[in-house]
């Protein structure tokens, strides 16, 4: 069969450097930093005292009190995502088939606080069985798409993908099959998190993974510098509306850029660490560009997934550099987590949307923080260090890996007709 193709129509995001996409935006390309004292809780006992909190955000503004409280934060999260990009596609629900319309959601863990807190509160209890009654429906990761298909009516495919940091990468990659497989006119896609809360940057601590720069936490976040020390944790959520081109176009919407390819792969290596030669990395890209019939001399920009760890970031470069070969010194790199911290389950939607907008506007954003050259890497690499460049950028890539070797990858391409 012909598959369909399929566009970008509708952008939304609240992140911990802009709760909109003009301010998300603006932030990015201006090398913003959202890292913080960490005010969700009393961090003062922890090797970790910062993170890159969504700021100024009251799910009041989006939900009625009393609905508020029956969700956990990652669900209020991917309703004003989903909110923001449902309005801005321009989608009026009641003239289109809605039995066609879907919601795919990533997120890598979904109610933490809500299930640290009903764990507390029955561990320190009198043993009581006093559970809240919407304690399963305000954990499970499902529930975020479930409650944004109520919201607006959508009776179309309706699900979540669980694979850790590329989560949010695997729904977009299954909302993008679904689409041109001719099962689905738009899916309302994305992902969401909150994990900054004691339970989860607790369990990254005890892991050493986190950045424990605490001195300066806006600098802490230092992908590809010599004295990086581990990511800084992020929350929020990206959603991105995927439509089929000819239902796009049949409406008058506007088109962002073509989603053209998206590739998976398995390091199968440890459930932590990257593979030490980036063989799962490599291999997820070299999908993600036959699915998109494009050689990589074709890709100018990649967002990578760059987290600021001293292993994973050498080996996503060595992939590159073994797969794009020359052209990997005429590309431009860049890890937006440097400003946004690593938003875990919700990193390849908000990543994404910058690669999107890097497609749509010829501006590739930087990655900030950048002090002291590591040997390690080659110095003719463009890593976009500091500042944003202007540059013509007909197709971009973006990398998600997790943590069990899951990695998922996806190409944008300037749209066509």
């Amino acid at each position: 069969m012909e598959l369909k193709r399929v566009v970008v129509t509708g952008l939304g995001a609240l992140t911990p450097i802009g709760n909109t996409i003009p301010e998300f935006w603006d932030s990015l390309i201006n090398g913003v930093s959202g890292a913080g004292p960490i005010t969700h809780y009393d961090p003062e006992k922890f090797r970790t005292k910062f993170a890159c909190e969504v700021k100024n955000f009251n799910p009041e503004d989006f939900l009625d009190k009393k609905e508020a409280r029956k969700l956990d934060p990652f669900v209020h999260y991917a309703i004003a995502a989903s909110d923001e990009a449902i309005k801005d596609a321009g989608l009026d629900f009641p003239s289109l088939d809605t039995n066609r319309i879907g919601v795919i959601w990533g997120s890598g863990i979904g109610g933490l606080k809500t299930f640290t807190d009903e764990v507390t509160n029955f561990a320190t209890g009198d043993g009581s069985p006093r559970f809240n009654p919407f304690f399963i429906p305000k954990m499970i990761l499902d529930i975020a798409p479930g409650h944004i298909s109520i919201r607006h009516g959508l009776r179309g495919p309706n699900f979540s993908t669980v694979s850790a940091c590329a989560s949010s990468t695997n729904a977009l990659i299954d909302s993008f099959n679904y689409i041109r497989l001719n099962m689905a006119d738009i899916i309302v896609s994305g992902g969401s998190e909150a994990i900054i809360y004691e339970a989860g940057l607790g369990g990254f601590n005890a892991m050493h993974a986190l950045s424990t720069r605490n001195d300066d936490p806006k600098t802490a976040s230092r992908p590809f510098d010599k004295d990086r020390d581990g990511f800084v944790a992020g929350e929020g959520a990206g959603s991105i509306i995927l439509e089929e081109l000819e239902h796009a176009k049949a409406r008058g919407a506007k088109i962002y850029a073509e989603l053209v390819g998206g590739g998976m792969s398995a390091d199968a290596n440890h459930i932590t660490a990257p593979h030490p030669e980036g063989l799962g990395a490599r291999l997820v890209m070299t999908n993600a560009l036959r699915d998109a019939e494009l050689n990589p001399s074709d890709i100018d920009y990649i967002n990578v997934h760059g987290t600021s760890t001293p292993l994973g970031d050498i080996s996503e470069v060595r992939a590159i550099v073994d797969l794009f070969k020359e052209h990997a010194f005429k590309l431009n790199i860049s890890s937006t987590k440097s400003m946004t911290g690593h938003l875990l389950g919700a990193a390849g939607a908000v990543e994404a949307i910058a690669a999107i907008l890097a497609v749509k506007n010829d501006i590739v954003p930087p990655t900030i923080n950048h002090f002291t050259d590591d040997p390690g890497f080659d110095p003719k690499l463009n890593f976009t260090f500091n500042k944003a460049q202007k540059r013509t950028v007909n197709a971009a890539l973006s990398n998600t890996f997790g943590f069990g070797g899951h990695n998922a990858s996806v190409i944008f391409k300037k749209y066509k007709a």
